[in-house]
């Protein structure tokens, strides 16, 4: 992909090189995908693969930008270096992944974290060359200075001061020939309520071999929309807000045929397959993604004195559209303690039994 720059807007603008979609799988081996944590899955927090909080432009983008939709607004201003990129957003997954495993293993966890470079750089299918080094550096300067202010709330709390995608950054240790061995990364408080509050989804590892910009954001919005429902459609133009692409509507919409076309060929977008249905109307037009089946169901076992397991990340966020405006976590909180008194038998789909219980107690009580 590169950008054209047409009326002072830039725009993104595909390849015309039949090329794989793919990059190539630098690290196929399963262990070069960890650090020090033996299941640390790539991991997305939701309020970043809702919103357009990364610039899709390859060159350094300094645009602010202020995105509504319903009630929720967010405004993004850039640094010097100018706005954090879709590419950008691999370290705070990588971040995020490391910090939910260790979580998940009983480990107790922080908002700074140190890392290696190379773990990250080969976890995210990057290359470990001194050009490698030098792009995690500026990646690490761009999510620093990448200024937000948002009502949007992460784990019920809504912070509405300006702060950074990442608090700050240190490189702790680097080699005379300039790479960087370790970093120190502090999350802002955003990043790391949602973490607590495990709102964040699983990711394909192939999202991190993606090349185009667009396709990454196509499939977190999939992924958090979608998820685990057979299909999920949206307006065009709504979908072109949400990308946060600067292109026209018309051009959008070339962009993700091109990408429909790529994926009828090669398919290569993980977990999801999408299409355009045309309408009457420039406006009208509808796309659908919809899902491979790849994303496995989670369920319990039918055990009369098993414990329910934890419920996963996808669940909260169908909880959530089940009953808007009530805290979640209390309503699991009460639905595990009317399981318990009743003496009912655990739910052979613990998820499902769940969501249908916020549906009912929405249905019984309106919003909350």
């Amino acid at each position: 992909m590169r950008n054209v720059v047409s009326g002072g807007v830039t725009r993104e603008s595909t390849d015309a090189n039949p090329r794989s979609p793919l990059l190539p799988d630098r690290y196929p081996t399963p262990d070069l995908f960890i650090c020090d944590i033996v299941d640390a899955a790539p991991k997305g927090d939701m309020a970043s693969m809702e919103h357009p909080l990364f610039s899709l432009s390859t060159k350094p983008d300094t645009r602010m930008r202020r995105y509504e939709h319903n009630d929720s607004w967010i405004e993004i201003r850039p640094s010097s270096e100018g706005l954090a990129t879709v590419h950008d957003r691999d370290i705070l997954i990588y971040c995020i992944s490391q910090i939910m495993a260790a979580i998940n293993a009983g480990q107790k966890v922080s908002q700074t974290m140190r890392f290696k470079g190379v773990d990250l750089l080969k976890s995210t299918n990057r290359m470990t060359t001194g050009r490698g080094y030098d792009l995690l550096r500026v990646a690490l300067e761009r999510l620093a200075g990448t200024r937000i202010t948002t009502n949007i709330m992460t784990g019920d709390k809504e912070i509405t001061r300006g702060f950074g995608l990442i608090d700050s950054f240190e490189i702790v240790r680097e080699t005379r020939d300039g790479r960087m061995q370790e970093v120190e990364v502090k999350l802002s408080d955003w990043v790391f309520n949602a973490i607590e509050s495990r709102e964040v989804l699983t990711l394909h590892r192939n999202y991190f071999r993606l090349r185009r910009p667009i396709e990454r954001r196509l499939y977190e919005l999939a992924r958090k929309h979608c998820g685990r429902k057979p299909e999920w459609r949206i307006s065009l133009d709504l979908l072109r807000r949400k990308v946060g692409s600067g292109s026209t509507l018309k051009e959008f919409k070339r962009l993700v045929n091109k990408v429909i076309d790529d994926d009828r060929r090669d398919n290569h977008m993980p977990d999801y397959t999408l299409r355009l249905e045309d309408r009457a109307g420039p406006n009208d037009d509808i796309v659908v993604f919809e899902n491979r089946g790849s994303i496995p169901a989670v369920t319990g076992t039918r055990s009369s004195d098993a414990v329910i397991p934890p419920l996963d990340p996808d669940t909260y966020h169908d909880a959530r559209l089940e009953a808007p405006g009530w805290d979640v976590y209390e309503l699991e909180r009460q639905w595990r303690s009317w399981l318990e008194m009743s003496g009912a038998e655990p739910p052979r789909k613990p998820d499902a039994a769940f969501v249908g219980f916020c549906r009912k107690w929405f249905a019984r009580k309106g919003r909350g």
